[in-house]
């Protein structure tokens, strides 16, 4: 008989971070507790806690910098080769709503099924960060919780797939790549409406209906699109007026 061999006591860390990962709870650009910290939690010897971390820099999944080790962000040789294609591109913005418009509501289904008593806290927490921020008129607080919330409803789904690639395109949101978040709740009389379909969606997820979480998902990102449209149509014709205006700069005056 050839003996038992146990895993290294690295490998086994490595995995267990490995996990973690993967499930979304440590996420990309979020840096570790120390050194020191990590091995009191793991109750592991330090040399073991570095290989851990070795081992996960080899396989892509940290960076260990001076100013401490990160969770990797790990979706970028994807994401920002995208966002170069997408960011000069009028189709992007269309064909992104389309996608969100397809993923939302079956995430929110997924959520309202399979959500664990945290993830109904979470959400319910989020909301009432959201409605605080509403009732305080602060826009960029607003569109932050909003962005919050979507991503909490992506973990409830616990679908890794969806989490990961949501996230991503969240981070490119962010930067602004299809859309500015914070304009859309700058416009007149639309932060009503945002708040009352995100209050919707939560309160179905949280009561675990999942048809009406999917139903009030789609609603919200139809309603979001048709805003965004009649934005850019508004926006084109402004660009029009402004051009009619600047032309006199570009002819001759009569006479001369």
């Amino acid at each position: 008989m050839e003996p038992v061999r146990l895993p290294k006591i690295a490998d086994s860390i490595a995995e267990h971070l490995e996990q973690l990962i993967l499930e979304g709870a440590l996420r990309p650009g979020e840096r570790l507790a120390s050194e020191r910290e990590l091995a009191e939690k793991f109750e592991i010897s330090r040399p073991s806690l570095r290989e851990a971390l070795e081992i996960l820099q080899k396989r892509g999944l940290v960076e260990t910098t001076k100013a401490g080790t990160y969770v990797a962000k790990f979706m970028a040789p994807l994401t920002e080769p995208l966002a170069t294609l997408l960011q000069s591109n009028d189709q992007a913005l269309t064909d992104y709503l389309e996608y969100r418009g397809l993923i939302e509501g079956e995430a929110a289904r997924l959520a309202a099924l399979r959500a664990t008593d945290y993830e109904i806290e979470a959400i319910n927490e989020c909301l009432a960060r959201m409605k605080a921020a509403h009732r305080l008129d602060d826009p960029s607080a607003e569109a932050a919780a909003d962005a919050d919330l979507h991503t909490l409803i992506y973990e409830a789904s616990h679908n890794m797939v969806l989490l990961h690639i949501m996230r991503a395109l969240a981070d490119m949101l962010r930067r602004g790549v299809f859309y500015n978040r914070d304009q859309l709740y700058k416009r007149q009389g639309f932060r009503d409406h945002l708040l009352e379909q995100h209050l919707a969606i939560g309160k179905a997820i949280v009561a675990r209906d999942p048809e009406q979480a999917a139903e009030a998902a789609g609603a919200h990102m139809r309603s979001t699109a048709a805003t965004l449209k009649e934005m850019r149509e508004e926006d084109a014709r402004i660009a029009r007026v402004l051009r009619r205006m600047g032309r006199n700069d570009l002819v001759a005056r009569r006479g001369e």
